[in-house]
């Protein structure tokens, strides 16, 4: 039993031999041909006068080179390969073709099969000199069976001759047809690898697309809404004793946010529109964020429109949102001492601006973009091709201002 060698197994003629798309398609023809020439040789030896038993060994002979190549020859001769293997079935395919031919002439038209397999398994000099030997086969044995050198057979050495030059190019040909369709297999298999490779990197690309986006999500809605609850319930903790009313009042608006929290919750789950956008335009939808940030903090809170308001992909929308609702956020987590928020929606040609600006602490603004938040905001703004700066100063209160594109460019991003 032959075992497969490691270079072999790591060829990856290998691996395309066994993909459906490898040379064993065309390869189906040449066995077909291998086949007739076997059963046509086969009957010519029951037809011959040649003496029965040397007929019968010479058919067993023959009949020999098909489970010799079957088992043996044909898979290097697919795979287009050179070596050892290819060097014992040749040897092995010469030693049974020259014993039936030897026992019977007949035997010598399986010259027509022979000969390409011989050239399809040993390297071009050595496949010429045995093809040379094999073709003065039954011209020798003639030579042998009279005892002595016949004249006549000087007529035969033409007809050998054109068969040599005849099979070296059959054999040239058949062997060139292999070697393509061997490397044509070879790059269908690297075309094949290569597409599972995109396949695999694409899907990875949109795994972690789709983890940046809840994660976004995640913080702009649930993580901020937990976050006001919080705030809110200790508020109305401090204040049940003190002035019931006002716990009352805050733990009613801890209800609110928990079901728009809620609500926000299904819709990113379902990556749908966000509530406070289905029926709403975006100057309401900021300005019901700002009443509540108004309604938690009891701060000062403007909230102005400016331009004409004009329809946007719902995708600006959602990326204008989502950054007032982080500058909100940091109002109530990190601007101490403020008193006044001012939030501006303003319109101009091809492009809105959002602005959010508060009077407290500030901070400094060398590693803006540390917190997720904004490197979350930021990475929105720049996904549909806008900007986003941050200012601020120790004592100087915060601006978060961004501008996006609202005219064709955006939706092409949007689409894209």
């Amino acid at each position: 039993m032959y075992i497969e060698t490691d270079e072999e197994m790591e060829d990856p003629r290998t691996a395309a031999y066994h993909g459906p798309d490898s040379g064993r398609r065309w390869f189906g023809l040449w066995d077909g041909y291998f086949a007739i020439s076997y059963l046509v040789t086969v009957a010519l030896l029951f037809a011959s006068d040649e003496n029965q038993t040397h007929r019968a060994f010479a058919i067993g002979a023959l009949t020999l080179i098909v489970p010799w190549y079957a088992g043996v020859g044909r898979r290097p001769m697919v795979l287009a390969t050179k070596g050892r293997r290819n060097a014992v079935f040749s040897a092995g395919l010469f030693l049974l073709f020259t014993t039936s031919s030897t026992l019977d002439l007949a035997g010598s038209f399986a010259l027509f099969a022979v000969v390409p397999m011989l050239m399809m398994s040993l390297p071009m000099p050595s496949a010429i000199v045995l093809v040379v030997v094999a073709n003065l086969w039954p011209v020798t044995v003639v030579w042998l069976r009279g005892g002595e050198f016949d004249p006549h057979i000087l007529s035969v050495l033409p007809i050998s001759l054109l068969g040599i030059a005849l099979s070296v190019l059959l054999g040239l040909w058949i062997t060139r047809v292999v070697r393509q369709s061997a490397d044509r297999a070879e790059l269908i298999a690297e075309l094949r690898r290569s597409r599972e490779r995109e396949a695999l990197l694409s899907h990875r690309a949109g795994v972690s697309a789709e983890r940046e986006r809840l994660a976004r999500e995640i913080h702009d809605t649930l993580a901020q809404s937990l976050t006001s609850i919080i705030s809110l319930v200790q508020a109305a903790e401090s204040e049940v004793e003190d002035n019931p009313e006002r716990a009352r009042t805050r733990l009613g608006l801890a209800g609110r946010v928990a079901k728009d929290g809620l609500a926000e919750a299904r819709g990113f789950v379902s990556a749908l529109t966000p509530p406070a956008l289905r029926e709403s335009s975006l100057v309401q939808a900021v300005r019901r964020q700002a009443d509540l940030l108004r309604e938690e903090t009891g701060l000062t809170v403007r909230c102005t429109a400016r331009g004409e308001e004009q329809p946007l992909p719902m995708a600006v929308n959602v990326v204008l949102l989502r950054t007032a609702q982080e500058a909100f956020a940091n109002v109530r987590k990190h601007a101490r001492d403020a008193r006044r928020v001012e939030v501006l929606v303003a319109y101009v040609p091809d492009a809105v601006r959002l602005v959010v600006r508060d009077d407290g602490a500030g901070f400094d603004t060398d590693g803006e973009w540390d917190g997720f938040g904004l490197r979350g905001m930021r990475a929105r703004v720049e996904e549909i091709g806008g900007m986003a700066q941050v200012s601020s100063g120790s004592g100087e209160g915060t601006l978060i201002e961004v501008t996006v594109p609202c005219g064709t460019g955006a939706q092409e991003r949007v689409d894209g």
